[in-house]
């Protein structure tokens, strides 16, 4: 279908102001702290736990976009958070921050909503670039970490909440008068989507991947402001605007993330992201001032960036048909990548003084997600190889060097009438037809040692015990070193008729020349 013009800005910026609203308490904490006393777990608790309500509901968001729209869910997303929003800016103590922290999680889950929405509307071959650019409502916790101190500052942190509110509303209003009523409506139970792809380990990978890039992406959006002012003594504004560069970089090089999976091979472009990742790990273990920790959060930014917009390409290539739950699922363990690590940080620093383990960490699981690209892509390519093969018109079989065979394909089967059960394990011999002496197959196999290939027309016999002439081409697969491990045969059935009007044929030419 063709997008209304308003779909794509209307849906990323309300994805701005979810991510907006998601980020209030953590751009917000190094104030909040200074009128309601929180120890260092509490704090990084607070900060955290908006993050869980916001990974676990981006399940259900995704299916119940596909069921309802993306009108309808943001719309009611964001008249929900109403009430949050207002009972945080009454809070009082550290049980009402964590109650208002909790359901702050909606606007968070309001991710799902545009990356099941927006692929409806457009080519598969736009989808890197459309989800990275949705993704550019990320920037919502850039504005969120830069310019809530700042209001802060001159309203008092209570006012600046509320001011939440009003954009809220204005955006309920927007949705209801612009967003698209017919939204195309998928009505598959949540059960059957489930169904169609718990087994698929693509997923499963896909979630890893998105868990530490995503993960990442939250966790230093969430601890960097009051680390920076705990660690290196900078005041509250100029680490919130610190915080608000890595978010912004992260943010727009999700939608270069987006638009490299379009153009290039997506797994290449992940295993970019993941050494960056393990190197930028690296250096903030080892960084001993601000500067260097700069560079080490920069490049962090830069790679998660661009591996949250290089894994939603991949989610519509794998997932047509269950977009909404696949993307519920990468997104939500994507953010719950978010909510462990602050307070896994925070406690590493309670027990050695320093966050150095909490880094390395994040490099080595970075460097074992390099090893699973490697796989996941090795992986693609044997089945692009199996597909290719069994889709062909002609019949393939390959041995092993000892001409045992390993498999063939469907043409095979139609042609001679054996199952693949019935011909893996043999030599291809039980299809001689008896036409030809020993001397042919000498020949063949002379041939096919020394240049490693062979074709001609060879008479066999099928299942039925009828006899066949075939066009038969065989290839030695050699390894690195030169040594053959494969052969592969490819043939058609042929006309014996054919072939003897065509050598009569020949014979005539070459009398007349």
């Amino acid at each position: 279908m063709k997008p209304p013009k308003a779909i794509l800005p209307l849906q990323t910026l309300s994805l701005v102001l979810g991510f907006a609203v998601w980020g209030i308490l953590s751009s917000l904490i190094v104030f909040i702290k200074d009128g309601i006393p929180l120890t260092a777990g509490q704090l990084s608790l607070v900060t955290a736990v908006p993050v869980v309500l916001g990974s676990i509901l981006r399940i259900p968001f995704g299916f119940w976009t596909n069921k309802y729209g993306a009108r309808n869910m943001f719309l009611v997303s964001f008249l929900v958070l109403l009430i949050p929003v207002f009972y945080i800016s009454r809070a009082d103590s550290f049980i009402d921050l964590i109650i208002g922290g909790l359901f702050l999680g909606i606007s968070g889950a309001t991710f799902s909503v545009g990356v099941t929405s927006l692929p409806k509307y457009y080519p598969k071959e736009k989808h890197g670039l459309v989800n990275g650019i949705y993704g550019l409502g990320n920037l919502g916790s850039a504005l969120s970490t830069f310019f809530a101190p700042v209001l802060a500052e001159q309203f008092g942190w209570r006012a600046t909440v509320q001011i939440y509110m009003i954009v809220l509303a204005v955006f309920v209003l927007a949705n209801f008068f612009l967003g698209d009523r017919k939204e195309a409506k998928l009505n598959t139970s949540l059960k059957d989507q489930i169904k169609g792809v718990y087994k698929n380990e693509k997923l499963w990978l896909l979630c890893f991947f998105y868990f530490i890039t995503f993960g990442a992406f939250v966790a230093f959006t969430v601890f960097l402001p009051n680390h920076l002012v705990n660690t290196f003594g900078i005041s509250k504004v100029d680490a919130g605007l610190r915080a608000a560069g890595f978010i912004t970089l992260a943010t727009f090089m999700r939608t270069t993330g987006g638009w490299l999976g379009d153009k290039f091979n997506p797994f290449k472009i992940l295993l970019f992201v993941f050494a960056g990742l393990t190197i930028g790990g690296v250096i903030l273990a080892f960084s001993p001032g601000l500067s260097l920790f700069t560079v080490g959060c920069l490049l962090i930014g830069l790679c998660a960036g661009i591996g949250n917009g290089t894994i939603f390409k991949l989610v519509p290539l794998y997932f047509a048909k269950q977009s909404g739950i696949a993307n519920g699922l990468i997104s939500a363990l994507g953010g719950l990548g978010g909510f462990f690590p602050p307070l896994m940080l925070s406690s590493l620093f309670a027990i050695t003084g320093h966050y150095a383990i909490g880094f390395m960490a994040l490099a080595m699981v970075s460097l074992c997600s390099i090893l699973l690209v490697l796989y996941m892509y090795w992986q693609d390519r044997m089945k692009l190889a199996e597909k290719i093969v069994n889709t062909t018109s002609q019949a393939v079989l390959v041995t092993n060097s000892k001409g045992i065979i390993q498999t063939i394909n469907p043409a095979f089967t139609e042609i001679t009438g054996y199952t693949t059960e019935e011909a893996i394990g043999k030599t291809p011999g039980f299809l001689k037809s008896g036409k030809h002496d020993g001397s042919f197959y000498d020949l063949m196999w002379k041939q096919i040692k020394e240049k490693k290939s062979w074709s001609g027309n060879i008479w066999n016999k099928k299942k039925n015990g009828n006899l066949y002439l075939q066009y038969l081409t065989i290839n030695g697969i050699q390894n690195d070193v030169g040594e053959i491990n494969y052969y592969v045969g490819v043939f058609s059935e042929v006309d014996p008729k054919e072939v003897q009007n065509a050598s009569l044929k020949v014979d005539r030419n070459t009398k007349q020349k």
